[in-house]
């Protein structure tokens, strides 16, 4: 599948669960007093992870590990307090970059072995062709611009490389004009948007990499007044 949703709670709370029997959940796990602090913006370190991104993200680090060999470059875009880039470290990977907006980006994590590096991830200093595969793992919806983020992601993939996002999806539109999240526009994608954002990927050379299942049972996300789920597509770029 090139496009899934996440059905239900389980399915992250399975996606975790795996994680930690395979060592790869690198995810912080924080006392009451620490998720105060985290809710009040007072935490002294970058917290790592978020339980409720379990699905897509174990569903991109599988999908990574069957198209990209070890010595392959990966970048994550909005990588601050992502999981992907530390989970993709401890299976070896070695040629890791992250971009994001946030200073303390240089606080992640493995900073020494991880490229990490404070910039707009719709103009980023890397060459053309700089990676197998870019991640953006609820991400784009924040401050979107699809056709400068989609520029951005052919300039820099590799031919035959792998664009991976997920992102907040309601097949119908849901209202969200009247929020601002981390200062930024913040979009739930319907179904009608994602498929204009895919010929929009078309006309830039980066085709779905399979189908489009835009099936949902039921609201699983509920955050700031909404109540949606989760989109994650994969796209190509033509080799």
């Amino acid at each position: 599948m090139s496009l899934e949703t996440l059905q239900s709670k389980e399915q992250y709370k399975q996606a975790r669960s795996e994680m930690t029997q395979l060592g790869i959940d690198c995810a912080d796990k924080l006392s009451p007093i620490e998720k105060v602090q985290e809710y009040l913006g007072k935490l002294k370190w970058v917290k790592i992870g978020d339980v409720r991104k379990s699905w897509d993200t174990l569903k991109t680090i599988k999908f990574i590990q069957k198209e990209a060999a070890l010595d392959e470059p990966i970048l994550d875009i909005g990588a601050f307090g992502s999981e992907i880039l530390l989970i993709l470290h401890r299976l070896n990977y070695q040629i890791l970059s992250g971009v994001d907006l946030n200073p303390r980006i240089q606080q992640m994590p493995y900073s020494d072995k991880i490229h990490y590096t404070k910039a707009d991830f719709m103009h980023t200093p890397f060459g053309d062709s700089s990676f197998k595969v870019i991640t953006a793992i609820s991400v784009i919806e924040h401050g979107f611009n699809g056709k400068a983020l989609l520029a951005e992601m052919s300039r820099l993939l590799k031919p035959g490389g792998y664009f991976i996002a997920s992102f907040d999806f309601w097949p119908d539109k849901i209202d969200t004009s009247q929020k601002r999240v981390f200062g930024l526009d913040w979009r739930i994608f319907s179904k009608e948007e994602v498929c204009e954002f895919v010929e929009e990927a078309n006309l830039m050379g980066l085709k779905p990499h399979g189908h489009l299942n835009f099936e949902v049972s039921r609201p699983v996300i509920r955050w700031e007044g909404k109540s949606y789920t989760f989109g994650w597509l994969v796209l190509q770029k033509e080799g």
